[in-house]
């Protein structure tokens, strides 16, 4: 397995990234609403922050993606938010609620507002998480899978947050194939037309202001690995691809709000973010 940059072949980063003998216990809050899956550093103590945002498909919790994707040899705070509706926040404590949403209209009731939600969420959220916990109030980083991937993109292509470097998993790159994933021909009009160009991050990658770890499996819906591909070739050299043979778009067996061990195939992807995160983390220091 390698990371790859267009142009070129680079091996992972070898650096030490072992995961502690005894994983820390994660650490259940909430920052200014939204409910939060925490992993200290394997030292424990004052690190820098990396926030994420889960997958809608397994595993769709902060919890369960926490499980999935812990990154436990990063040297850094590893903060899991919970998408709106999800988690915590289930409606019922089922996700007959977000099934509803997208049975309505996939783009104006689901895909949209979700991502909007989670992005305006962040500035008071990563205050209150800089409350709480030892992060300091340098640059984060974040990482997004799926639709959670489209939020980590907005954070980098559209705020102000500092960002030392972004990361995203089978992500939700542009939108408008994300909707030619439900059934039926979507309505467009003006208005959801506007909103999927807005939502279109290979025409924004001139926006995107962090190195940028693009990871995609081999197996995933032809079209959001055809998106991740063309992401890669616009960004350039801010950018690196890591394929994952075998890997179709979740990273958990269903349900997936429940923590579960890791799948095989998901410490792949885990693998191949701590190596990411470490070595942008040593660039950054």
């Amino acid at each position: 397995m390698a990371i790859t940059v267009p142009g070129e072949w680079r091996p992972l980063y070898r650096g030490p990234m072992h995961p502690p003998a005894h994983p820390p216990t994660p650490i259940k809050g909430n920052a200014a609403g939204v409910p939060f899956t925490a992993l200290p550093p394997a030292a424990g103590g004052a690190a820098p922050l990396i926030v994420t945002w889960h997958m809608l498909d397994a595993p769709r919790s902060d919890a369960a993606f926490a499980a999935a994707l812990p990154m436990a040899g990063v040297p850094a705070w590893r903060v899991h938010l919970a998408m709106p509706m999800c988690g915590a926040r289930m409606v019922g404590g089922s996700t007959d609620a977000i099934v509803a949403l997208f049975q309505k209209d996939p783009l104006m009731s689901f895909l949209n507002p979700f991502v909007e939600q989670a992005t305006e969420e962040l500035p008071a959220a990563l205050e209150s998480i800089r409350a709480q916990l030892p992060v300091g109030d340098g640059p984060i980083g974040v990482l997004g899978g799926s639709l959670g991937g489209a939020v980590a993109l907005r954070v980098l292509a559209e705020t102000e947050t500092p960002v030392f470097a972004g990361a995203v998993v089978n992500a939700a790159i542009r939108m408008r194939s994300v909707v030619e994933l439900f059934p039926g021909e979507y309505p467009y009009d003006s208005e959801t037309e506007q909103v999927v160009d807005r939502l279109d991050f290979v025409a924004k990658a001139d926006a995107i202001r962090a190195p940028l770890l693009v990871v995609s499996g081999e197996d995933d819906h032809p079209a959001l690995r055809a998106d991740a591909l063309d992401l890669v070739a616009a960004l350039g050299q801010r950018s690196e691809l890591l394929s994952i043979p075998g890997l179709g778009h979740p990273l958990a067996d269903d349900p997936g709000i429940e923590p579960a061990p890791q799948l095989p195939l998901a410490a792949e992807v885990d693998a191949g973010l701590t190596a990411w995160f470490r070595g942008q983390l040593a660039r950054a220091a």
